[in-house]
Order: C-alpha cells, then structure tokens, then sequence
C-alpha cells in the first residue's frame, strides 16, 4: 500500500535518471549525441512538472489545514462534534505533508536513499500513522454521523466534547501502534536495476527478493488501511440513508419542523463526510494498486518502464493531494467555513485590526446590564459583520 510503496525508491526513476540528467540508452536505446540532449531534455521537463506539482501540493495542503485549525480554536461556534474529527484530520495531513511529501521528492533526483537507516524508520513509521489518522477517523466520524441522524432530537451530552477528544486521542495511538512494525522492519535494503545493471540502495519495510513477506505486507495494508474501513463506511452510509429515508415518514405532526430542521443540519455533515471519504477513496486508490503490483512482480528485478514511472508519479501525486483536499471541500460544502475561511485568508493578507479596548467594554457592559447573551450577540455582530452561528457545518 501506501506506506510500503512510498517508502520503496522510485524505481522506475532510476532507470532512466543519473542525478537529475536521463540516459539516452534507457529511455529510446539511443547512443548518439542528439539522442543524449533530447532525453535530457525530457528528463528535465518530468523533473520540473514533478517539483512543481510536489510544491503546489505542499503550499496548498499547509495553507489550507492551518487556517482549518486556526478556525477551529479560535471560532467557539465551530467546536463541534464532527470538527474535532475534522481539525484532527488536518493535524494528520499536517505531520504527513511536513515530512513525507518532500523526502518523496528527493527520490527523483538521488539514487539512494539520503536520510539514513534512523530517517528511514521514523518516516515509514510517520507516514503510516498519517494514512492510519485519516482512514481511522473517517471511520469513526461516519458512525457519528449516522448516530447523530438515527437520533436526531437527542441533546448531546454536557461531556461529548472530551468524549470526542478522548475517542481521537485512541485514533493516533491505534494509528501509532499499527505503524511500529513498519518502523521496525524499514531498514535500506538493495535494489537491482537491469537496464544499468547496477545496484543501489533504498528504503523498503522488505528486501525485494522476499517475495512472501512482499505480497502479504501489500495484502495485508491494502484490506487494514483501504478495504475494512471503507466497507464500514459504505454499511454506516446504507443505514444513514435508510434512516433518513424512514425519518421522513415517521416525524411525529408536533415535532415536524424542529426535527426537520436537526435532520437538515445532520444531512449536511454527513454529506460532508461523504465527500471527505469520496476523496481518500480516489486519492489513495491508484496507489494501492499500484503497490499490490510491485508486491507480486517484483521479485528479482524492478519495473523500469516509462508507462511505470508516469504511474508511480501519478499515484503518489494524487495520494498526497488527499491531504491538501479536505479544508477546500469544507469551504465548497459548509457555508458557516467558508465566511470564517474567508476572514482568515482577509487577516493573512491585511493584518486584521483589534478591536479597540472601549468596544470590547461597551459590548460587555451592555450583555451584563441586561443579563442577556442576546445583546452581545447583536453587539457583536454589529460590528464585525457577521454572527457567530451555532451550526455544526
């Protein structure tokens, strides 16, 4: 899966790269001059489009995460149940496009690995928590999902919050604890490439020639990491529908329109949901299946093809981009984000200004004189433009 095959060398790069300048003989088998220069030059392009699309998706993913979890603390309204699981997405995408993205994108113009047998370990082992952070607690928010619809008249409890927190804290130790073998057996482990006969050495939780440990460690990932979780996801979202579709029906006269409107609220953030899964599915697809190959083929030798290596850039590209999707999709799908997205992006690009001290004094002064919260409200919204929502999109 993702975790092996990121952390295995891009093969396929090798093959037809010496540094950053590609052999002529092994992309057209062409030994002259011109031959030289014209493959240079088109190792030179894949190169740039490759640091290219690696800086979009860093740039992009460590933006929008940031402000993600900036609203998130500094936004009382936007502290809800699903949120938590949210901002504790975007820490995990955080720690992954920190680390990972740009040690991935050295590998295209070394031929060995450059951070050594401890790098080696302690980025298997982080990328792996990072994958098992995300399609761990997409599992877990679909089942919030789906019991926040079932009921959807019921109060939360005064302790749900910590409840939450206590429920993403088991998230990261499981993911934790799931990616220590993947420390443990990473180590740097030859790899042979026929077209330069030649050997080098690279990161892998396995040598190449194992070919049993190969094919159950991809097995395995691909079901722990992509299929048991999604399958649960797919039976949480069966029965959301179903519940919704009964909900409708069944909604006593008296409680019509205040139960409407939970359930309203709730179709929302299960839609969310679902888009949010939607994406990781996509994202990380191409590069399951493009590990299983590897695990069941590579056996003596590598994959040193052209077709292969547009592959490997394409699936690792797109899983990476799952970890810059997530704050875009809130802000397509959730108005209240996007008004304090927006704020956010205002601040960073012109310094927002305080508000002055006799403001922030008439505003407290007026919800004390009259014991209302009501009056703040409205202070508040007066002079900042907008209220504070309590939704939970």
């Amino acid at each position: 899966m993702s975790q092996g095959q990121l952390n295995s060398p891009n093969q396929a790069f090798h093959s037809i790269t010496n540094d950053t300048a590609p052999s002529a003989s092994s992309i057209f088998n062409d030994t002259t001059d011109k031959g030289k220069t014209e493959d240079t030059s088109v190792g030179s392009r894949i190169l740039c489009t490759i640091f290219l699309t690696y800086s979009v998706i860093i740039s992009v993913g460590l933006l929008g995460n940031a402000i993600l979890i900036k609203v998130f603390f500094k936004i009382k309204s936007m502290q809800t149940v699903p949120n938590i699981f949210i901002t504790s997405l975007a820490f995990g995408d955080l720690l992954l496009l920190i680390t990972c993205v740009p040690v991935d994108a050295t590998r295209y113009v070394a031929d060995t690995w450059l951070f050594g047998r401890l790098g080696c370990k302690l980025l298997s082992f982080i990328q792996l928590t990072s994958v098992g952070v995300s399609v761990f607690t997409l599992t877990i928010l679909s089942a919030d999902r789906y019991k926040a619809i079932v009921k959807p008249l019921e109060l939360p409890a005064s302790d749900a919050f910590l409840k939450t927190c206590a429920k993403v804290g088991c998230i990261w130790i499981l993911s934790m604890v799931l990616a220590i073998p993947e420390a443990v057996f990473s180590d740097l482990y030859p790899f042979y490439n026929p077209e330069k006969n030649e050997s080098f050495e690279a990161c892998a939780p396995y040598p190449v020639s194992e070919k049993n440990r190969q094919e159950a460690h991809s097995l395995l990932c691909f079901l722990v990491f992509y299929i048991i979780p999604l399958s649960v996801i797919s039976v949480y979202y069966v029965l959301i529908a179903k519940a919704l579709y009964k909900s409708t029906i069944e909604i006593p006269a008296e409680e019509q329109e205040h139960a409407r409107k939970q359930i309203e609220s709730r179709k929302r953030v299960a839609k969310t949901v679902l888009v949010l899964v939607g994406f990781f599915a996509i994202c990380w697809l191409p590069n399951h299946i493009l590990y299983l190959y590897r695990s069941f083929t590579y056996h003596s030798s590598i994959d040193s093809s052209t077709l292969h290596l547009l592959a490997t850039i394409f699936s690792r590209a797109l899983a990476f981009s799952n970890s810059c999707v997530n704050p875009f999709a809130l802000y397509w799908l959730s108005k209240t984000f996007r008004e304090h997205f927006k704020t956010q992006i205002f601040c960073f690009k012109y310094k927002c200004p305080r508000r002055p001290a006799v403001t922030r004094n008439l505003t407290t002064g007026l919800a004390s004189a009259t014991g209302s919260t009501q009056v703040s409200e409205i202070s508040v919204t007066l002079l900042t433009g907008y209220g504070a929502k309590k939704e939970e999109d």
